[in-house]
């Protein structure tokens, strides 16, 4: 069975593409097929996968939310002579902008990408979705279409600032529209180590969230930031790095968690 995992914080700037893309590529690494789904229209995984946003046009996640494409048609093989053909990616760019538009007068609107990706979910072991950075009717989609969902929490000040309003959004969206839908868990990121601030959040997450706390942090890491301009994940940039080890990482917990539950 394949599991598709939401990537969603509607706060900015705490990693959230940073994670679906290196998490993706880390499985496809370990030899599991994966698709990627960029669902935000700034197009940041897409471009962080090395994709031109602009040759896109027509055949991304917009042109398949709006029935105008299928989600096979526009999948692209990623780094295939590297990655020996494992991850996939459904571009986006600014075109998926106006797709909301488009969505509020579409008959069941909430479930339209659950629909496609419905349809090619058999062929991967797991698919992403990159969610935008706010609670609009494409996040609403994604957690209608997706098994878990996974929380990255920025290791600063105000770090749960926002998670108790996703919560009741993820909960609203579990009552009423995707009833299997379970917290995969929280991914502390950004952490350093020589900052008290980072080992009070990290403690502080734990606490309340226990073991849905992924054992895996992501550390601070100068490459991760450097990675997406050259539109490579990071283990194809710099695999030696603190930043593609700690994904490599996450990737395995998440493959040991899958093998407990069976």
């Amino acid at each position: 069975m394949s599991k598709v995992i939401c990537v969603v914080n509607q706060k900015g700037g705490v990693g959230k593409t940073t994670t679906a893309v290196n998490l993706s590529a880390s499985l496809a690494v370990a030899n599991r097929r994966t698709l990627l789904i960029d669902l935000d229209s700034q197009g940041n995984a897409t471009g962080g996968l090395g994709i031109d946003k602009e040759s896109v046009n027509s055949k991304n996640i917009c042109s398949v939310i709006l029935g105008e494409v299928k989600l096979a048609d526009t999948v692209i093989d990623v780094y295939p002579e590297l990655l020996n053909g494992y991850l996939h990616l459904c571009p986006a760019n600014h075109e998926l902008t106006g797709a909301e538009i488009h969505l509020i007068e579409t008959e069941s609107r909430e479930y339209r990408l659950k629909k496609v990706i419905d349809e090619i979910r058999a062929e991967y072991d797991y698919i992403f979705i990159d969610a935008p950075p706010s609670l609009s009717l494409l996040t609403i989609n994604a957690l209608a279409a997706a098994d878990r969902v996974l929380i990255p929490v920025q290791c600063e000040y105000y770090a749960l600032e926002g998670i108790g309003q996703l919560q009741t959004t993820i909960s609203l969206a579990k009552q009423r529209l995707n009833p299997s839908l379970e917290v995969e868990g929280y991914l502390l990121t950004m952490f350093d180590s020589r900052n008290n601030i980072c080992h009070s959040v990290a403690e502080d997450v734990r606490n309340h969230f226990g073991e849905k706390t992924f054992d895996t942090v992501i550390s601070r890491n100068v490459k991760l930031a450097e990675a997406p301009s050259h539109g490579k994940p990071l283990l194809l940039y710099e695999i030696k790095s603190s930043g593609a080890q700690n994904y490599m990482k996450l990737a395995n917990e998440i493959i040991s968690r899958a093998a407990e539950v069976n």
